[in-house]
Parts: C-alpha cells; sequence; structure tokens
C-alpha cells in the first residue's frame, strides 16, 4: 500500500487549493493566543494586535488573535467530509498586560468558533503535562491572597461534522476493521485524562525554528489519528510546523496533506521524513510488545482469552480486533519538491513470533503465552 503526503508552504486561512468535503480527520495544534511567542506572527495578521498589547488591552488582544484563527477554523469545516472529526492541541494562556495578570481561556474561544460553524462538540480530553519544576506556585509565594494555580495541562478539543460516519460498502467496512486497536489501548486513549505523554523538546538546528516552534508529542497526534479515522485516510494539519502531524499520519498507513506558512520548516520536515523509518517502525513494534506484555499478564490472572488475531495468531480481548493490521513502513522517498510518497508493508506480519512450547515453559506462566522477538 501507498500513501503519499504533501507540504503546502502557504496560509491555512485561505485553503482554496483544498476541494470541499475533500478530508476525513483535521489534527492539529494552532499559535496560542496570549502566548509571548506568536504576539509577532498575529500582529503580522492584524497589527491591531501588537498595538492592542502595547496599549494594555489584553482583551481586546485575545479577541483579535482568534479572529484570525476563526478564518481557518471556517476553512476547516469546509473541507472536512460530514462525519470527520476534527481535533484540536490548545492550552489556555496566563499572562501580565500592564499591572494586570489573568488567565486567556484560549479552549473555550475556541469551542464557540467551532460551534458557530456548525460542528458537534464532543468530551475533551485533558493532556495533564509531566514537569518537574520545583515551584508549584506563581506570585507571592507562602503568602496568601497573591498567588496564583499553575498551569499543567493543555486540552485536546474533539469536533465531530455532522452525524456520525457511515461505513456502508463491505469493503469499507473490512478496512474499518482493519484499523482497529486493542482493547487495551482503547482503555487508555478514550480516557478523558491523558497524563502519560511527555512534552517535546525542539531538536532542530534551527535556533530560530526552536523559538518559533510549540510541537506536541508524536504520541498525541498517532492516538488520535488511529482514533479518529481508517488506513488510507486523508489527514490534514492546517498549522503544521515540525511535521508530527505528517508522521504520524506515515505511521499510521493515512495520506496526509499539512499547511504551513513559514517555509522555513521545509527542510526540517522533509528530512526528518525520510529519517524517520526506523522511529516509526519501533512505535509500531511497541504496540505489538505491549498487547503481547498484557495478554500474558491476563492469561496468568485470569485464564485464556476468547479470541484470536486472524493475522498474527495471537490472543485478542474482543471480535472486533480479529482482523486488525498493523503494516511497517517499507520506505520513505521524496517524491517531488512538497510531497513524500511511503511505501506500507502489503501484508502485515511479525518475524519470530512464537508459541511458548508447554513442555519448557516457567513457573506461572501459562501454554497459551507467548512471546515476541522484535
Amino acid at each position: 500500500m501507498e500513501t503519499y503526503h504533501k507540504l503546502l508552504f502557504s496560509d491555512s486561512r485561505s485553503m482554496t487549493n483544498i476541494d470541499d468535503d475533500s478530508i476525513d480527520l483535521i489534527v492539529s495544534s494552532p499559535p496560542y493566543p496570549m502566548i509571548e511567542m506568536w504576539d509577532n506572527l498575529f500582529t503580522k495578521f492584524n497589527s491591531n494586535v501588537g498595538k492592542s498589547i502595547d496599549d494594555f488591552k489584553g482583551d481586546v488582544a485575545f479577541e483579535l488573535m482568534h479572529k484570525e484563527l476563526d478564518k481557518t477554523w471556517a476553512e476547516s469545516f469546509r473541507i472536512l467530509k460530514k462525519g470527520g472529526f476534527a481535533c484540536i492541541n490548545i492550552g489556555d494562556a496566563t499572562r501580565s498586560i500592564g499591572k494586570r495578570f489573568q488567565i486567556y481561556s484560549n479552549h473555550s474561544r475556541i469551542i464557540q468558533a467551532f460551534k458557530k460553524l456548525g460542528f458537534d462538540t464532543l468530551p475533551v480530553i485533558i493532556w495533564r503535562k509531566q514537569t518537574n519544576a520545583p515551584n508549584k506556585y506563581m506570585g507571592s509565594g507562602m503568602l496568601p491572597a497573591g498567588a496564583y494555580v499553575t498551569l499543567e495541562h493543555e486540552y485536546i478539543l474533539v469536533f465531530r461534522k455532522s452525524n456520525k460516519r457511515i461505513f456502508k460498502k463491505d469493503e469499507d467496512k473490512l478496512l474499518r476493521q482493519k484499523s482497529s486497536f486493542f482493547w487495551e489501548e482503547r482503555n487508555k486513549w478514550f480516557s478523558d485524562v491523558w497524563f502519560d505523554l511527555k512534552g517535546v523538546a525542539q531538536n532542530s538546528n534551527n535556533k530560530e525554528l526552536r523559538k518559533r516552534s510549540g510541537a506536541y508529542p508524536f504520541e498525541l497526534a498517532y492516538r488520535l489519528i488511529n482514533m479518529y479515522s481508517v488506513r488510507g485516510d486523508m489527514v490534514l494539519d492546517p498549522f503544521l510546523g515540525t511535521g508530527t502531524t505528517t508522521f504520524a499520519s506515515i505511521a499510521s498507513c493515512r495520506n496526509s496533506i499539512g499547511f504551513e506558512i513559514d517555509n522555513a520548516y521545509k527542510e526540517h520536515i522533509i528530512n526528518n521524513s525520510i529519517d524517520s523509518l526506523q522511529y516509526l517502525n519501533n512505535r509500531i513494534s511497541n504496540r505489538f510488545s505491549e498487547h503481547l506484555e498484557f495478554v500474558n499478564d491476563r492469561i496468568s490472572t485470569k485464564g485464556p482469552l476468547k479470541y484470536k488475531s486472524k493475522n498474527y495468531n495471537f490472543p485478542v480481548m474482543t471480535r472486533q480486533e480479529i482482523e486488525m493490521e498493523l503494516p511497517y513502513v517499507e520506505s520513505i522517498r521524496k517524491k517531488s519538491e512538497n510531497e513524500i510518497s511511503v511505501i506500507h508493508s502489503d501484508k502485515s506480519e511479525i518475524r519470530n513470533l512464537e508459541r511458548i512450547p508447554t513442555n519448557v515453559k516457567k513457573p506461572q506462566e501459562h501454554p497459551d503465552q507467548i512471546k515476541l522477538n522484535l
């Protein structure tokens, strides 16, 4: 199977080169209004943003910034298919403008914008960010009536356009089954609090890119793509940045389109995409390893599982997992100036998957337990 990944270095406030109702899933993290590192960007869009900050009018600047994002959200509604999802990672901002300190609620403002466009709002995910910061307070320290709670979480907002996606054709139903995830992954991924994802260290050699980047973890995009799309779908990121959504789409056997207004990211994304094959395949291998660890523990405590994977011959919890496939990435190449072509293994297979012989099983191991040598 081959997937294609386009990089469009233009302004996502006008995505006229994308057809109506052509995108299956949107995964993105926009510039955060009222976070100082993005002031200049928003001021380029509207000079009144900078003027409002200089005049100590924080609420005015906040609204002007969001009005620029609203243009991308309107385009997102146009190009998203009915039944398609949009997942937006956003954090609120705390800031002093003049002598006044307050929170600027980016997540609630974006929810309002999506509701006005006609999106249905679904339960949000709270990304509880890990931190080792010794100072858990802001303001007056140990003295009352002057300290502020620190923000240690961000939001993943989930929206759907129109009603549920319908899979009518037999081949579409089978593709959906092949795109299923493990039962234990479902229990982790569909929780409303994610606390096992670490923030991202910006690994670009370009200092200017690092200053302007707010990349989210690969795992965040990878989960969302597997949760809300099927293999071969088209995923779009209107604020691509360092290309995380592209990499996660490649690992997930989806096609993708990424918009990025800063052309300086091109070389970084292209080179990292081509060099990412081993990293992406390791993530796929880890899913198998984690599943088999879960299976062995489950078997040792509760006995054999009822169902077995058709493609891998190992136990699974539910009937919905039987057809599941996790293709590896065979090759990644630059197809054109702004497009990457990826070949995925046409048959999902794990090498060296062996059942542990019952006559040499270790103490407390069940004969249905299995091992994986990747």
